[in-house]
């Protein structure tokens, strides 16, 4: 029996809906974001010199703080079923391996779209009502930004799915990158020789799109951050399927 693409990506959405810590976990993060980016603006988002000479800083504090949240459901997406063994049966049900993978991505940045948009705007609507000078929806670099920060957890979310496919297991994939996204790149940072490579990490790059003040010390412009974390989403998925076509199920 074939089983076409409607039929997967239904499957995969009722997956996420009927695991309760799967979905609530970024969506936590989402309003955990929000909250903290409200209260970072309101309490020193006028007066902290880092957050005057770049707003985007205090308004996306909690997408920077919270995006733990998004990694950790690009992992569980696949790989709580290779800890499990569920992913014999939904193997069975789907044999096409391709079209499996495919549908968790799309459900996957799908989610992750929605919750960016959500943490992406309800951020700088807090920013605005909390600031004394807040910036006009409009004003420049501002559109750039948001937008950034609306793509930057469905990118992330592939990026973390695609890696748990290469590794095939929950635990080694939940161990390289929470570590590395909280502490890591920032620990590579002070490691002369490695410093001027830290931009071009998925995390850093996809950081630096959301900005609104020029980093002397990156050699790219804002834009092409955004665009470097796609690429390493893309990279990553392009692994984690080759490698899943392989997978002993």
């Amino acid at each position: 029996m074939t089983v076409s693409a409607g039929t997967a990506l239904r499957a995969e959405w009722t997956k996420i809906t009927t695991l309760r810590t799967t979905w609530s976990v970024p969506l936590a993060g989402t309003l955990l974001g929000i909250l903290a980016s409200a209260l970072v603006c309101a309490l020193i988002g006028d007066v902290q010199e880092l957050l005057i000479q770049d707003p985007s800083v205090g308004i996306h504090y909690g997408l920077t703080v919270f995006q733990t949240a998004f990694v950790c459901f690009g992992v569980l997406l696949l790989g709580q079923e290779f800890n499990s063994g569920s992913v014999l049966p939904a193997l069975l049900a789907i044999p096409r391996r391709g079209l499996l993978y495919g549908s968790k991505l799309a459900v996957g940045a799908g989610y992750g779209l929605v919750l960016g948009l959500l943490l992406s705007a309800g951020s700088f609507a807090a920013a605005r009502v909390t600031l004394d000078h807040p910036a006009g929806w409009t004003d420049p670099g501002v559109p750039r930004s948001l937008a950034a920060a609306a793509l930057y957890p469905p990118l992330m979310i592939v990026f973390c799915l695609g890696v748990t496919a290469m590794l095939g297991n929950m635990t080694a994939a939940m161990g390289l990158l929470v570590p590395m996204q909280l502490v890591g790149t920032t620990l590579l940072g002070a490691v002369p020789g490695v410093r001027e490579l830290v931009p071009f990490l998925p995390d850093k790059a996809g950081q630096y799109g959301i900005r609104y003040a020029t980093d002397p010390d990156v050699l790219f412009p804002h834009g092409t951050g955004t665009l470097l974390l796609a690429l390493w989403a893309g990279a990553a998925a392009y692994g984690g399927l080759r490698r899943f076509r392989r997978h002993e199920g």
